[in-house]
């Protein structure tokens, strides 16, 4: 097989920078841009939604560089590193208002931070690059490790074409994606911290995807600009948990991830894809079923993602729906909830950017599953008064970007229904439209 030179893969990439440069303007994390010398608007048409030279960016290991390095040894095998260390910071501020405030609570809820991350993302060497990030947050009042994606990337060519293949090592499966139809770079991107959200979630549609419960690492490729595969295996890695961890509440051993897609490199680039998870959790994730069981989790998804470019504007459109299979034989054995249960997820939505400083979008949500009258029991906002997981409802949003690295974001939850029901749905007085949320928010990264 023949090895691609990095001077011919940095060629390949400039030129397609260039043909990008007419894209919507956005912004992305700033040490990204001074790395390689290029606009935040190259890789992002609204951050973190990517564009295609962004997506194979990060999957060459956010190794693109255009600044001067240090380097040390033979083709810089020895040292190769930017004389300008790839840092940044990122500041939300936030303001939430529901249609009916939470019992004995103000309703309008201002987070001066809502977070306030530092970042290191840019490249470690040649072949090696990083995501990483540190938030603070107002309720936790400190700290603490947020998203993170370590990555080795090489080139070689497989039947004839060129193929990346690569070596995460995360925090979340979905993290690791390069589309935006999946949970942890999905639309709405961002929403209120302190506003009621429905109970019920798959593992890949929030429960795991995100940091702060598991960690692991996974072997991709992407061959010919079109077939992606990768495969990850995670364990339990809790944060804020002491030391040797807790075995309740934790998965136990390990639980893989995949993700098999398709993309077809046209005028309007279209990816279609498949995705799963399977994980076993000691007395399931409250922690209180029968000792010495697992509560078990299969997920099973379908996505897509459909790119269409209108002159200076784009339309993003992307779904998923994911279907999970619950065997809670833990769970079951402590009388909290049935012995199986079945939860579906449908996200669809779709993001119009005008010209280079606004995007208008729209989001459509649904859950729906078996009844579980244990699991999902009456208690005021966040409870089910007839033990329904099923809610939905839509996410209208509006982002205004004065600059690449500003933004000022306006969006409105609306609920049909909330935990199993329109109206006195936790079995206290409380409809669904109660919940209904205006979340205001300034983004500014330097």
């Amino acid at each position: 097989m023949k090895t691609i030179t990095v001077r011919a893969l940095l060629t390949r990439v400039i030129l397609v920078a260039a043909a990008l440069l007419l894209a919507p303007q956005a912004w992305a994390v700033p040490s990204f841009a001074r790395q390689t010398g290029l606009p935040c608007n190259i890789c992002h048409s609204v951050a973190p939604e990517l564009t295609s030279f962004g997506r194979l960016f990060k999957l060459n290991g956010y190794t693109l560089t255009g600044i001067k390095q240090i380097q040390s040894g033979e083709s810089g095998k020895s040292l190769s590193i930017d004389e300008l260390p790839p840092l940044s910071a990122m500041v939300q501020i936030a303001d939430s208002f529901t249609s009916k405030a939470q019992p004995d609570t103000q309703n309008g809820n201002v987070q001066f931070p809502a977070q306030l991350s530092l970042f290191y993302a840019g490249a470690i060497s040649q072949n090696m690059g990083a995501f990483a990030q540190l938030t603070y947050s107002q309720p936790d009042d400190h700290f603490g490790m947020d998203l993170a994606d370590i990555r080795y990337a090489n080139h070689t060519e497989l039947w004839g074409s060129d193929t990346i293949y690569g070596i995460t090592i995360n925090n979340g499966p979905t993290i690791e994606d390069v589309w935006n139809s999946t949970s942890a770079w999905g639309f709405p991107w961002f929403g209120s911290e302190v506003a009621p959200g429905p109970s019920a979630s798959t593992l890949l549609g929030g429960v795991l995807s995100g940091p702060g419960t598991v960690a692991g690492a996974g072997a991709y490729t992407f061959w010919d600009n079109r077939v992606y595969a990768l495969v990850s295996l995670y364990r339990a890695s809790p944060t804020g948990a002491d030391q040797p961890i807790s075995k309740a509440g934790a998965v136990d051993g390990v639980a893989p991830y995949w993700r098999l897609a398709y993309q077809w490199n046209t005028d309007n680039p279209l990816e279609v894809g498949l995705y799963g998870m399977h994980a076993a959790v000691a007395q399931g994730f409250s922690g209180g079923g029968n000792a010495g069981q697992n509560d078990s989790y299969t997920d099973y998804g379908v996505d897509a993602q459909y790119e269409i470019p209108m002159g200076d504007n784009l339309l993003s459109l992307y779904g998923t729906y994911i279907h999970e299979r619950q065997s809670l034989d833990s769970s079951a054995a402590a009388g909290l909830s049935n012995p199986t249960d079945n939860l579906n997820t449908v996200n669809l939505n779709g993001r119009y950017h005008l010209d280079s400083s606004q995007s208008f979008g729209l989001g459509y949500f649904s859950t729906t599953g078996t009844t579980d009258t244990l699991m999902y029991a009456p208690d005021p906002v966040d409870g089910s008064v007839n033990g329904s997981p099923d809610s939905d409802g839509w996410v209208l949003q509006y982002v205004y970007l004065p600059r690449q690295n500003v933004q000022l974001t306006a969006q409105y939850t609306l609920y049909n229904k909330f935990n199993g029901s329109s109206s006195n749905y936790d079995g206290s007085g409380r409809n669904a439209s109660d919940n209904n949320t205006l979340f205001l928010m300034l983004w500014v990264l330097w």
